[in-house]
């Protein structure tokens, strides 16, 4: 495995509030030193997370941050020192590592009034065997560039993508949204969440990218595939896709992980293979895979502004507002 991530403030913002890990969770290791920027998967496997804060004033920071230690803190405490190897307990801990931060950073913004209304998006890829397990909460991304092409692997929690899921309209016209950054839910709002819980098999040569929507919202899945399969170093990609992002306003803050994978015990790529948001089978309500509809209705943002509304009956409201819009338009 090769990995390396990078973030920076963008054009538009006096703050960066993402933060991201990797680590090498065999070795116990959260850097980006040169032993986990190549290292061996091994039978702890491997994490790498990026986290999206908001909030206002430094309370995104705080959140982001506390994502990225939270999680990696439970990995070390319940999944390295677990006794159990498989997969299955693997996606388990990565699944409750995400929901106990969401508590802490809940408790968190009670305690502190300053911090109140703060809460994070978190994308999680656990690497263990040949798969990859995904943990999602908000709009952050994951992709698997795989022969040039890259596929997505979430699914945005966000009331556009709900409104594309509908059929109300298009991928292309969500993208162009003013709305397109309120998400259903996040880490911290609200006492629970509910965790978005897939996986995929990794092949041979498979790159896997993980971004914010600072840069998932300015540069095209196409773009992060030409980037990636370029033959460079992954500190020069991440530089790349970065730059791209800003050259085209920077108005939201950027974060990129990029991990490659190759070595003898991954299988070659296959016309067969499937790629894509799969599922991970899980046998507890809890772990429902469709997030919780608890958003509002608010006016036009400003591009790079993130928000999660507060009420069921809002988001039906404006669901039914903007597909009448769409009808007419």
């Amino acid at each position: 495995m090769s990995v390396f991530g990078s973030t920076d403030v963008g054009r538009a913002r006096k703050h960066n509030e993402d933060s991201f890990l990797v680590a090498d969770l065999t070795q116990q290791t959260a850097t980006l030193g040169p032993d986990v920027q190549e290292h061996d998967v091994g039978k702890k496997g491997s994490l790498f997370l990026v986290a999206d804060g908001m909030g206002g004033a430094a309370a995104g920071e705080v959140a982001s941050a506390m994502a990225a230690e939270s999680i990696y803190k439970y990995m070390i405490a319940h999944w390295v020192e677990d006794s159990k190897t498989a997969g299955d307990q693997f996606a388990k801990r990565l699944r409750e590592a995400v929901e106990g931060c969401n508590a802490e950073i809940h408790e968190r913004a009670k305690e502190r009034p300053e911090l109140r209304g703060m809460g994070t998006t978190v994308t999680v890829a656990g690497v263990l065997d040949d798969f990859v397990y995904l943990t999602q909460v908000g709009d952050s991304r994951a992709y698997m560039v795989r022969d040039g092409e890259a596929i997505q692997l979430t699914k945005d929690q966000s009331l556009m993508q709900r409104l594309v899921d509908a059929g109300e309209i298009t991928e292309a016209e969500a993208e162009r949204s003013e709305r397109r950054n309120i998400i259903l839910q996040a880490l911290g709002p609200e006492e629970r969440v509910r965790v978005d819980l897939t996986f995929q098999p990794i092949r041979r040569g498979d790159a896997v990218v993980i971004c914010s929507d600072g840069l998932s919202g300015q540069v095209s899945k196409e773009e992060i595939a030409d980037r990636v399969s370029q033959d460079k170093e992954l500190p020069a990609v991440c530089d790349d896709l970065i730059a791209l992002a800003n050259e085209r306003g920077g108005p939201d803050n950027i974060t990129v992980i990029v991990a490659r994978f190759g070595g003898d015990a991954l299988k070659p790529p296959s016309d067969g293979d499937a790629i894509g948001r799969q599922v991970f089978p899980q046998g507890d309500a809890s772990a429902a895979t469709d997030p919780v509809e608890a958003i509002g209705g608010p006016p036009p943002l400003p591009q790079g502004t993130k928000l999660v509304a507060l009420t069921a009956a809002a988001a039906l409201l404006v669901v039914v507002t903007l597909a009448l819009i769409a009808r007419i338009a």
